[in-house]
């Protein structure tokens, strides 16, 4: 999916809304174990009722790795569901990956050829060469840890060298990469007040911004330091939408979550439009 696709279907459906498939058999409704699959019947219900209201979905790969092979082939199902049925979303592989070379580049082989993502989350911390290799391919897009929208985060990330603040230099380092226009980056919303700051050195390029809802983030603080005028941002919601409920009803609690947050942005598109 190109950038301009993106864009397009944000403002058809008034919404920049990314939820999280963190499937976590311990918290989902208790009949859906009876299932052969129920991380992908989980999975699925979830998207049937939501999918009008997102943009994107972001599967956290620890938690299908957690299962091993039952886990992986969930994931497998997941994505080609949603490649089949709503080829219009914009999927995020949450890998979180990052190694030398040509580690990297079986990584970008698994999740982008093999798995048809759109998208994967990428560790900078070894840099230029290991995150090249997934920003070669035409049309998909390598998600740069930036900000992350945990307490660790100031371990290394703020931490000043050169005058300059770690997740700065991360930002500007990164734009002299080949195809950097294939880059998007993680801020975390509890991070919100640094946004100014980040949009002075990547204006235009989309943030995938956890944080909000369980998290505590703030959507209209996320909106006023970090939305563009084509709208930049890709909001994700994970616990706070598929765990609205763990009854039977779950899959049209998960609605009405996803659905009040699709309002509030709704609201927001209204004021770049």
């Amino acid at each position: 999916m190109t950038t301009d696709q993106l864009i397009a279907q944000i403002h058809k459906k008034q919404s920049f809304l990314c939820i999280g498939l963190d499937v976590d058999l311990n918290k989902i409704p208790q009949h859906l174990l009876e299932d052969e699959d129920p991380i992908f019947a989980f999975n699925k219900a979830i998207i049937d009722a939501t999918h009008h209201l997102c943009v994107a979905y972001k599967p956290n790969i620890a938690f299908y790795e957690a299962y091993g092979l039952k886990g992986w082939k969930a994931l497998e199902k997941t994505i080609m569901y949603l490649n089949v049925k709503h080829p219009e979303i914009f999927t995020i592989a949450d890998a979180k990956r990052g190694d030398i070379g040509n580690t990297s580049r079986m990584y970008a082989k698994a999740f982008f050829e093999d798995l048809a993502f759109d998208s994967i989350t990428v560790a900078p911390y070894m840099g230029k060469d290991s995150v090249e290799p997934f920003l070669e391919f035409k049309d998909k897009h390598t998600i740069l840890l930036a900000l992350t929208s945990n307490q660790g985060a100031f371990d290394f990330q703020t931490k000043t060298l050169e005058n300059q603040e770690l997740y700065k230099q991360v930002l500007h380092t990164s734009k002299s990469w080949n195809n950097a226009h294939n880059l998007m980056y993680v801020v975390g919303a509890t991070k919100a007040e640094y946004l100014s700051d980040i949009r002075t050195i990547i204006p235009e390029s989309f943030l995938l911004v956890p944080g909000v809802g369980a998290q505590g983030g703030s959507l209209k603080e996320v909106c006023k330091y970090g939305m563009t005028k084509d709208v930049g941002l890709l909001i994700n919601s994970s616990r706070g939408i598929i765990y609205a409920s763990n009854g039977k009803d779950f899959a049209q609690a998960a609605a009405k979550k996803a659905e009040a947050m699709q309002k509030e942005m709704a609201l927001e598109l209204q004021k770049i439009s």
